[in-house]
């Protein structure tokens, strides 16, 4: 009798939970499908929830993972790539010289399968702004792909590493390289340029999946034709209609080095067949010398996956002031907004502002502050426009301080997590203030494009990073940790309650994800920026996985050997991490855990 209670009693709990989830917001079934114990890109699914089913590892034993195996990477920079699991199989890729590897997960320590070295040109390591880093391949239908850093993208045969397309698509010899993730849907590749501060001109592309063949091209400055906006081009806002706009809203042939890099993540809804990506900074970063709206960078697109057409835009940052790229992740849910059932894309932006649209039409729906914000106070809900402050805003041989966020943003390219379980967005971020000067700065290709002095410092506080939990239909926090140093590790959550992320000394950190308590640690070799994965092994159980190795933009004092004296070195990171080389060292190491 004892026992039917219990399972009555347990049955009941699991279904009340379900109930509950279901009120919460949903990825859209089409975009997240049920789990099936893999990580084969890293968003996890075209949603972008970064969201495992797995829940072997949860509250109760998480605090007894320990190591399963490790590999070394043999490249000591940045580390910024997810470990990505196919069948037996894991994935992983390097930054510069961008090795992939492919371990065996149905054997002892997961022994090498086979190595790919794609050999990319020496020179293109002098012209990345921010280290040298890769953010992941992407699987697809038997085949890895991935992006090198001197511009080209690579099809291998994911049985054998054999290289079995390869397509180059930027010029390191302008400043353009190729640092994102590609994104994999429809049979297309898609693929982004990184050159912003080179003044390289920012555009998305699709390749054939199946060839490598060029499928469309589309700018993100310019006239509407390379723009690909066309008839079916419908903004919400009306700043974001008229004619030419990447052109009339640039001093006269400026968009020609405007920016608007697409070198962050790209998500995809299959029922509506858009692509929805984010732009990246207009150049130069002094503003003084790009008056105007500087359309259409640092924003987002909803564009058709099949022809590149845009369907609507919007800008983050219109005359983006501070570098504050639009190319974080955008997390597609279907929820109930004032009562009324709507398709959103929720947004945790550089601005400091966490975003909900209506990804149908581009309309905001909300947009509330999860960091310190100096620079904006809000935004016009009427018109989308976010509203600046005048005192905040650069000016041309002259410092403005204590301007929050600084360049990068209170959260930058590394990856939040959702959990339809709790509701709660997970949002890894900064606490950064600057101060800036502006300055001239004339265009010659392949050196730096930028106009501005910048010394980054500790935010209100005087910690750097924090670790958010964000209730999206609330429209704020529900809990928030403190970190020492900028999170710069993309964060993870799983149906075992569970989220997870690093931190730049090195330590992996799994938490209670409706509480924020601290369940269990280990510290790694390294500084942690990298994406954590989970996934069901041969043998039946869960594994997490991380790359640990410090670099990057924020780590780049690390990576680069710079001199902390310098706080205007990595375009100003310097000022806000002096003290990390004595909190970590370079590493390249994958570590991956499970329950004993």
């Amino acid at each position: 009798m004892r026992h039917r209670i219990l399972v009555a009693i347990t049955v009941a709990a699991a279904l009340a939970g379900a109930a509950q989830a279901q009120d919460l917001p949903q990825p859209p079934a089409s975009a997240a499908p049920p789990e099936d114990g893999q990580w084969a890109m890293p968003a996890k699914n075209y949603a972008s929830t970064r969201y495992s089913g797995l829940d072997e590892i949860n509250t109760g034993n998480v605090a007894r993972l320990q190591v399963a195996f490790t590999f070394s990477l043999g490249v000591d920079r940045g580390q910024e790539a997810p470990p990505l699991v196919v069948g037996d199989t894991m994935f992983i890729a390097t930054p510069y010289p961008n090795v992939l590897y492919a371990l065996d997960l149905s054997k002892p320590g997961a022994p090498l399968k086979w190595k790919f070295e794609p050999k990319p040109e020496a020179a293109a390591q002098g012209v990345a702004c921010c280290d040298v880093v890769t953010r992941g391949p992407a699987y697809a239908d038997g085949r890895v792909f991935l992006n090198t850093l001197d511009g080209n993208t690579i099809a291998v045969d994911a049985a054998t590493g054999q290289e079995i397309w390869r397509t180059k698509l930027g010029d390191i010899n302008i400043g353009e390289t190729i640092t994102m993730a590609p994104l994999v849907a429809k049979g297309k590749v898609l693929v982004g340029n990184s050159g912003g501060e080179y003044g390289v001109r920012g555009w998305i592309a699709a390749l054939d999946a199946a060839t490598g063949k060029l499928a469309w091209k589309a700018y993100n400055t310019g006239p509407d034709a390379d723009v690909l906006i066309g008839p079916d081009f419908k903004p919400f806002y009306e700043a974001d209609r008229g004619k030419d706009l990447g052109v009339t809203t640039w001093p006269p042939g400026a968009w020609q080095q405007g920016g608007g890099n697409v070198w962050g993540w790209i998500s995809y809804d299959p029922d509506l067949n858009l692509i929805y990506h984010g732009t990246g900074n207009p150049g130069p970063w002094n503003p003084d010398l790009r008056p105007g709206d500087n359309k259409w960078t640092a924003g987002i697109f909803a564009r058709d996956i099949d022809t590149g057409a845009a369907r609507w835009a919007y800008q983050w940052s219109p005359h983006d002031l501070y570098d504050h790229d639009g190319i974080n992740e955008n997390i597609l849910l279907d929820m109930a907004w004032q009562g009324q059932p709507r398709k959103v894309l929720v947004r945790p932006e550089r601005n400091g502002y966490v975003y909900v649209l209506d990804r149908t039409t581009g309309e905001v729906l909300s947009a509330k502050p999860f960091a310190p914000v100096t620079s904006s106070s809000g935004v016009d809900l009427k018109t989308g426009r976010l509203a600046m402050v005048a005192d905040k805003a650069p000016q041309t041989g002259r410092v403005i301080r204590d301007i929050c966020p600084a360049a990068p943003g209170a959260k930058d390219w590394n990856p939040s997590a959702y959990s339809p379980r709790t509701g709660l967005l997970y949002i890894p971020h900064n606490n950064l203030c600057e101060d800036l000067l502006g300055m001239e700065a004339n265009y010659i290709a392949g050196t730096p494009y930028v106009g501005a002095e910048v010394r980054m410092k500790p935010g209100p506080g005087g910690h750097r990073g924090e670790f958010t939990a964000w209730d999206i239909a609330k429209a704020r926090p529900a809990w928030m940790v403190k970190e020492n140093f900028p999170v710069w590790s993309g964060a993870l959550a799983t149906a075992g309650d569970v989220v997870f992320y690093g931190s730049f000394e090195g330590w992996f950190k799994a938490l209670d994800a409706r509480s924020g308590k601290l369940l269990w640690q280990f510290k790694t070799g390294s500084g942690i920026i990298g994406q954590p994965t989970t996934y069901r092994g041969p043998d039946g159980h869960q594994y997490v996985a991380i790359l640990s190795g410090a670099g990057g933009w924020a780590g780049a004092i690390v990576a680069g050997d710079l001199d902390p004296r310098d706080q205007t070195a990595a375009l100003g990171f310097v000022g806000a991490m002096g003290d990390l080389k004595d909190a970590t060292t370079r590493g390249g190491m994958l570590y991956v855990f499970r329950l004993p």
